[in-house]
């Protein structure tokens, strides 16, 4: 176990000042920090700590385990950190098979979980929890803001995604307003590294344009495979096939590629600009949609701190429902499931200089909310 006792005498945090109720505070990190799908773990782990640094606060100590995306070592970890760290919070996971083996068994121990970014359906409607939180988005928003944005362009659709939750909600997202026909929907599996027959069922397929989710390094071998295939069919997708965890190893192949996010390097409000600016200082490269959302969730954690005991657990979860902190995002709140109301941008992926990164282009939803608050009954 790696135990980080985050504090610092530097500043103060750029969403909170002072703590209304100073108490110990224990917070359990599972994420994943190995594997193909390390690099959104570390960016996620890297904000937090950052992020509970810069607050000065004292009192918070972090537990953070790595997953190495596996579901039956994240349930060990999390029963770990519940019983025998004694946890008050937990948070870090970013795959949603991970989440859906962890998150109903925390909530039902009476444990707070906040997403950074896994925001599996079944969590967001009949299912959803008093306890349950997801600072990120629900799984189909970013797909459904580009299934909206391909009707501009395109017919005849090619889609593909892992056989998981968060793939399964992927193209379900993307067909909820995409008005087109899809000329193949394909499920691949999850770490799949060889995409010779996709490619060549794309190839065949008659598709004028193909929508892809294949996260971390599955979307690094995908992309690379598909370049060298010379297929040359447009491509597009959600943030998490072209942020900045993927983008240095895929190369000027993703260059004009169109993508959606709530959030982008580019953003123009104060909040973000100074997120940036502190995370390249600090780590020395772009931060990431993972590590955007994983700072709005330190941030809003602080800023429930600063109200209520994290004791009182209605005081708390009060406290964390009014989002009153500065998102990097600009406006954000919760709707009556708990998961954000949000804008949904759609990005181009370009060249600042040497390094490949994404510009907002458009905005494809104002204040989104997902399809499934209706079933919840918070």
């Amino acid at each position: 176990m790696k135990r980080i006792l985050t504090a610092s005498l530097f500043g103060l945090s750029l969403a909170t000042s002072g703590l209304a109720h100073a108490e110990p505070v224990k917070i359990g990190v599972i994420t994943t920090l190995s594997g193909g799908g390390a690099g959104l773990g570390i960016d996620m782990r890297d904000a937090f700590q950052l992020a509970i640094k810069q607050s000065g606060n004292k009192d918070i100590e972090l537990v953070v385990e790595d997953d190495a995306q596996k579901p039956e070592l994240a349930v060990q970890i999390a029963e770990k950190m519940i019983q025998g760290d004694k946890v008050d919070l937990m948070t870090g996971i970013i795959w949603s098979n991970l989440a859906m083996a962890v998150v109903p068994n925390a909530v039902a121990q009476d444990i707070i979980y906040l997403s950074p970014n896994a925001g599996p359906s079944a969590l967001a409607g009949a299912n959803c929890n008093a306890n349950y939180f997801n600072v990120a988005y629900q799984n189909d928003n970013f797909h459904e803001a580009m299934g909206e944005y391909a009707n501009k362009d395109y017919k005849n659709t090619f889609i593909l995604a892992p056989n998981y939750p968060a793939g399964k909600d992927a193209l379900t997202g993307f067909k909820r307003y995409y008005k087109g026909t899809l000329s193949g929907e394909v499920y691949t599996q999850v770490g799949q590294t060889d995409y010779a027959a996709e490619i060549a069922q794309i190839r065949a397929s008659g598709a004028d344009s193909v929508y892809f989710f294949l996260p971390g390094g599955m979307g690094i071998a995908f992309m690379k495979q598909y370049a060298q295939s010379g297929v040359g069919i447009p491509v597009m997708g959600p943030s998490f096939s072209f942020d900045q965890d993927v983008l240095p190893a895929v190369g000027d192949a993703a260059l004009g590629v169109k993508n959606s996010a709530s959030w982008s390097p580019d953003l123009d409000n104060e909040a973000s600009k100074a997120f940036v600016e502190s995370f390249k200082a600090e780590y020395d490269r772009l931060p990431s949609i993972y590590a955007a959302q994983s700072w709005d969730t330190a941030n809003l954690i602080l800023s429930a701190l600063s109200k209520a005991s994290v004791k009182d657990k209605d005081a708390f979860r009060a406290a964390l429902k009014a989002a009153d902190f500065k998102s990097v995002r600009g406006d954000f709140a919760f709707n009556n499931n708990q998961h954000p109301i949000q804008n949904i941008y759609v990005r181009e992926v370009v060249k600042d200089g040497d390094v490949l990164t994404n510009k907002i282009i458009a905005t494809a939803f104002e204040k989104h909310k997902d399809a499934y608050a209706e079933q919840c009954g918070l």
